[in-house]
């Protein structure tokens, strides 16, 4: 009976309390679209660098560097000597490394040169067939697969360059050996082979018969330390000495979040000032309503109603609003995850999860507790309210 006494009163006069809806509703949305995005980048690229010390490739942006290199999502700032990669890393500082050789693409995935310890590196099992042990083999990433509708057996051409516009490989067709288990890495997106089948793509002498082979490159290469002591005496010194760029993967991840960073607070902040709006509303649509029901009150005290029911009533109406405001909210921001997904899936290969989150929880409380605080004057007020007068003034 109570419940329905609340529901009753909040859409009697629809037009307030729709509106406060609607401010929990936009405020809430952001802030836990804004807690989705910030987890969800994080987790990815701390999951991504796991075992990644340093990077090395061409002098130019480190950062750029890094995101070709290791999430695969820029252009590389070009190729290096493989003999002058490995005389750099030729240190009792680098315990494991990981050459990389890059530059095609089949339906917008990267095809990478590497070697099985890159595989191994993401703990990519196999769902189909085996491991590329040949030149012109590839094992394709799940993502890869699903979206290509590739098997085991298939053949593809790949395409020079990782636009749509790039001269298609149309004498060297790949063949489909193997396809990995879903990770949620960068590898999901990748299409891997053998360094060798890069160079010999790319080797314009081996593609007219000739035997006389050019300088081989790498594009980057991954690597690991034994000790933090090489983050602090290799990169420099590869940076000063040779024509090769060492990057340091968790410094320049945490340069890009920190700019992510301010660009998610201002919004927060936008959401914070909305939030407060909200309550405003909420608290002004009750205490509008206070005074049209001031007899209503009244007479729910003469039919024996005590004065914290009351008290309870008008705080449980700020909470209704709170509560629907907060799922709409939710369910505005999964809505927007999935736009976001059409647009980062099809760009960049990324895709967010639509999992719920702890700090979700945290702002279904904050949105509880902005209600009842915006109901609590006017609760007050009917708590206080004079039983007499308001039966003589009705």
């Amino acid at each position: 009976m109570t419940l329905k006494i609340i529901l009753r009163n909040l859409v009697y006069r629809p037009t307030g309390s729709l509106l406060s809806v609607l401010l929990l509703m936009l405020s809430t949305g952001i802030i836990a679209m804004l807690l989705q995005l910030k987890h969800q980048i994080s987790h990815k690229l701390d999951n991504d660098l796991r075992d990644i010390d340093m990077v090395i490739g061409a002098k130019g942006s480190p950062l750029q560097l890094v995101l070709s290199a290791v999430y695969h999502a820029d252009a590389p700032t070009g190729n290096i000597n493989m003999h002058e990669a490995n005389r750099a890393l030729r240190s009792p500082f680098v315990e494991s490394y990981i050459p990389l050789a890059y530059g095609d693409s089949y339906r917008g995935f990267r095809i990478v040169g590497s070697d099985t310890n890159l595989i191994a590196k993401y703990q990519a099992s196999l769902a189909d067939g085996h491991l590329s042990n040949a030149p012109m083999e590839v094992v394709l990433g799940s993502a890869v697969a699903q979206k290509t509708e590739l098997n085991t057996g298939d053949s593809l051409l790949s395409q020079h360059g990782e636009g749509n516009k790039g001269t298609t490989h149309e004498a060297h067709p790949y063949r489909v050996v193997g396809i990995l288990n879903p990770t949620n890495t960068t590898i999901d997106n990748l299409i891997v082979t053998s360094v060798q089948s890069i160079w010999q793509i790319h080797d314009e002498h081996t593609a007219q018969g000739d035997t006389t082979t050019t300088p081989r490159q790498w594009t980057a290469a991954l690597v690991k330390f034994r000790s933090p002591m090489g983050i602090m005496m290799l990169p420099r010194s590869i940076n000063e000495n040779t024509n090769l760029m060492a990057a340091i993967p968790s410094l320049e991840v945490n340069r890009l979040l920190s700019l992510m960073g301010m660009g998610i607070a201002t919004l927060q902040a936008v959401a914070l000032a909305i939030m407060v709006v909200a309550a405003i509303s909420v608290f002004i649509a009750l205490y509008n309503r206070l005074k049209e029901r001031k007899y209503e009150h009244a007479l729910l005290r003469t039919m024996g109603c005590s004065r914290l029911q009351l008290l309870a009533m008008i705080l449980a109406e700020g909470l209704v609003l709170a509560i629907a405001g907060f799922m709409l909210g939710l369910f505005l921001s999964r809505m927007a995850i999935v736009l976001l997904n059409a647009w980062s899936g099809a760009d960049f290969h990324f895709t967010f999860a639509y999992r719920l989150l702890p700090q979700e929880a945290g702002l279904l409380a904050v949105t509880c507790f902005t209600g009842i605080l915006a109901a609590l004057i006017p609760a007050i007020k009917a708590f206080n309210i004079n039983l007499s007068k308001s039966l003589a003034d009705a």
